[in-house]
């Protein structure tokens, strides 16, 4: 069997496979070498997270570890306490406590995966007062780009206390021109053009780890290997 990337997250991991999607994208990278394997979650904060790792992840005898799981988690923990999605809400010194205790799952799990998080992207406000999950009874956004800082932050800070790679959206995205309109198509999901970012970020810190398409084997041997006289010979191996 081929070796595995899981992609674990909320919507906008779940969204990942979408037309022109960063995990399809992913995918694709990774033709022929790795399987990319969805794990998304739309709506789930890292407390929801908890009570599901042991179904999404079961373990299975004999069965071979995964390359790399991505954790990407925050962007509903970080939704107000005092707005209309205040049941997504988790508190920041929480948030932290249940990314630790994922991390400390998928290590106990697998020892040799990659784990690698993801901070939660930033914040248009304006755009999400256009765009509304439900009835805002109030002229103010349920997410503010000040409180998805402050879960990127610790977010990162997990990373570091757990010595794994950490690929810090909310800061990357900001340093470009017009973020809010070219990455995010609501304010809190992802343009074609932010999925892109996610994509090319993202295979930076997995080649960092020594994870790329050239480093892995290719699974069955190519079209431009087999011998045109004959076709049959080489898969007498398999």
């Amino acid at each position: 069997m081929r070796p595995k990337i899981y992609l674990f997250g909320d919507s906008i991991t779940e969204f990942s496979f979408d037309e022109g999607g960063w995990g399809a994208a992913l995918a694709n990278h990774f033709a022929r070498t790795v399987d990319v394997v969805l794990r998304g979650y739309g709506g789930y904060n890292t407390r929801w997270a908890l009570k599901v790792l042991e179904k999404v992840f079961p373990r299975v005898e004999g069965g071979g570890e995964p390359l790399a799981v991505t954790v990407f988690f925050g962007a509903n923990d970080a939704s107000l306490p005092d707005r209309y999605s205040a049941f997504q809400h988790v508190p920041l010194h929480e948030y932290k406590h249940n990314l630790h205790s994922i991390v400390s799952f998928l290590k106990k799990q697998w020892p040799k995966t990659q784990i690698l998080l993801i901070t939660p992207p930033p914040i248009d406000e304006n755009g999400r007062l256009r765009n509304p999950f439900s009835e805002n009874p109030v002229t103010q956004p349920e997410r503010t780009n000040e409180a998805a800082g402050a879960y990127a932050k610790a977010c990162i800070a997990v990373a570091e206390e757990c010595g794994i790679p950490v690929l810090d959206l909310w800061t990357k995205m900001q340093q470009f021109p017009d973020w809010e309109n070219a990455y995010l198509r609501d304010g809190l999901h992802l343009t074609p053009s932010g999925n892109r970012l996610v994509f090319e970020e993202l295979v930076v810190k997995l080649r960092d780890e020594g994870l790329s398409p050239e480093n892995l084997p290719v699974d069955l041997p190519l079209f431009t290997e087999i011998d045109v006289d004959d076709p049959l010979k080489f898969f007498d191996k398999y």
